[in-house]
């Protein structure tokens, strides 16, 4: 709870610091809220958020990299820097100094941003602080279960691969959900969509993604997670059903495989030009009667991006949309920008409504020999720790 107050009495010893404070990006990604030592945090109130679209803040999130801005005249130097852990953008480290820092001041003002990720990730299971600060607009019942089915971090970055998925919800929960988890040997992805809306497609999403981890942590294959997701539907699904799609990629060789039950085909970015990958479709989970799912491999490169989706990226408020030319568009972007993007974009044909929920999971492939990162950090092995600009000057001035 006194995490940003230790954080901040460090840098005031060693800088000079003021006004150190920590903003936490909330589900969207399209603010921030400014949080504060325990004692000034009020959780009987919504959280107040700073929309981050043409803000410094905006800056620093998508490049991961610190920013100065100084307004001269003898003003503070105020200095952002990005709080991440392996690619999870958590937020974001403000604070103000006499002067412009030099090389390393700047250097020790990244590892206490760096150190800060972990004490969120460490301590955020054991208060609601976190998710608090996280929630700009209140959940309600269907969408507070959908939010609970979600991986802890909603973005990853490896050795091998950067992953991200994004999820913006209906006017009425659609049940979407997606997932992943790295292995010793091997990265799994999934992607589901429940039948329905509201609180029964919640709990749909909570049966189909609990029998798939369930499988998943017994070591399960590919072929019998899915046939382990279908019998639990048909057994607890009350009629029920989920479409889905499951990937494992070997860290080994970069051999993939998929299964399709009933879900919208992926898109595969490759050379700059997108290509749906049409699988043999097998039935969604929980529909009669029993059957089995196929095993098939998915030609995937270093240097490819892929994306998997939900129906509600396809609905026809979004028809005037062109998925494979906004994928092409945010190429530039790391996985967790654009998929936030290609979410966003959907928002916007909507006006701001959804009849589905709108789901991404955007995978870039490294390849195996052909790591752009550290493992061990998720850090690209350029030079990240230097300022966007090495000045900024504050508006106005």
């Amino acid at each position: 709870m006194e995490s940003v107050d230790v954080i901040a009495g460090v840098l005031r010893e060693r800088l000079g610091a003021v006004s150190v404070s920590f903003l936490i990006t909330d589900f969207s990604g399209a603010s921030v809220v400014r949080l504060g030592a325990a004692g000034s945090v009020d959780t009987g109130e919504p959280a107040r958020r700073v929309i981050v679209r043409g803000t410094v803040y905006d800056d620093v999130i998508r490049t991961q990299k610190p920013a100065i801005e100084d307004g001269g005249g003898g003003t503070p130097v105020r200095i952002v820097a990005p709080v991440t852990n392996r690619g999870d953008a958590i937020g974001l480290l403000e604070l103000f100094l006499s002067a412009v820092p030099d090389a390393e001041a700047m250097r020790e003002i990244g590892e206490s941003a760096h150190a800060l990720a972990y004490v969120v990730i460490a301590n955020r299971s054991f208060t609601d602080v976190y998710q608090w600060g996280r929630r700009t607009t209140p959940l309600n019942l269907a969408a507070e279960i959908q939010h609970r089915l979600l991986p802890a971090s909603l973005a990853c970055e490896a050795a091998q691969f950067a992953v991200a998925g994004a999820l913006e919800p209906a006017d009425h929960v659609g049940g979407d959900t997606f997932d992943y988890v790295i292995d010793r040997d091997t990265f799994q992805l999934s992607v589901t969509d429940a039948m329905g809306h509201d609180v029964d497609a919640a709990l749909l999403a909570t049966l189909v993604v609990g029998a798939l981890r369930r499988a998943r942590r017994a070591g399960a294959s590919l072929q019998e997670q899915a046939l382990e997701a279908d019998q639990a539907m048909r057994e607890h699904g009350r009629g029920g059903y989920v479409t889905g799609q499951l990937l494992r990629i070997s860290l080994l060789d970069g051999s993939t495989e998929f299964v399709n039950a009933g879900h919208p085909w992926p898109l595969r970015m490759r050379d700059g030009r997108v290509r749906e990958i049409a699988p043999k479709v097998d039935l969604p989970f929980g529909v009669r009667p029993m059957h089995t799912y196929r095993v098939q491999p998915l030609d995937l490169r270093p240097g490819d991006r892929l994306v998997m989706l939900t129906d509600g990226m396809l609905e026809r408020n979004a028809r005037s949309l062109d998925l494979a030319d906004l994928i092409v568009a945010t190429r530039a972007l790391h996985p967790r920008e654009a998929a936030r993007a290609l979410v966003g974009a959907i928002v916007d044909a909507g006006h701001g409504h959804l009849e589905d929920d709108a789901t991404v999971m955007c995978l870039d492939w490294h390849g195996t020999g052909h790591s752009r990162r550290d493992a061990a950090t998720g850090a690209d092995l350029t030079d990240a720790s230097q300022p966007s600009q090495a000045r900024r000057t504050a508006p106005g001035r």
